[in-house]
């Protein structure tokens, strides 16, 4: 199934998708695609935000861009990495039984079907900016993505 279609999936299901996702089999590859693809929305996510800033502040956009890019593309998958670590360990001491790909692919899959809210919440922080309506937008966003983390957590890592 395509991307866009398993994005729209998941917001009617999200543990059939996960389940789906973890029975093509374990593929390294499949996950950094997954984590990159999510950066690298997160970073176009953040473009209307800066060149808001960039034009209040009379700063230089160039230089805003070259900051977001570095954190979005090149340290926030290493962090990722590391969460998704770290719920993994969480995990098997609450009893689950998953692999650490299990509990990355569940992170990675949660944030990338989240980029449409993520998507948006940028568009209001560059064309409103801060406010209720960017609270509102950002507060969707992660409850949107944690109920998919979570969901998807509970799928990789169930007791079998």
């Amino acid at each position: 199934m395509p991307v866009t279609a398993d994005i729209v999936a998941t917001y009617r299901g999200p543990r059939r998708v996960m389940r789906r996702l973890l029975d093509m089999g374990q593929r390294e590859d499949r996950a950094l695609a997954l984590v990159m693809a999510f950066c690298v929305i997160a970073f176009v996510a953040q473009m209307p935000a800066l060149a808001r800033r960039a034009h209040l502040e009379q700063l230089e956009l160039d230089m805003l861009m070259g900051g977001a890019l570095l954190g979005s593309v090149i340290i926030l998958p290493l962090v990722l990495y590391t969460l998704a670590l770290l719920s993994h360990w969480v995990a098997r001491v609450l009893g689950g039984r998953g692999t650490a790909y299990a509990a990355r692919l569940a992170l990675f899959w949660s944030l990338l079907a989240s980029t449409p809210l993520l998507l948006l919440n940028g568009l209001v922080a560059g064309f409103i900016g801060p406010g209720p309506a960017l609270s509102i937008v950002g507060l969707l966003w992660m409850v949107v993505f944690l109920w998919f983390w979570l969901s998807n957590l509970y799928q990789a890592e169930r007791p079998e």
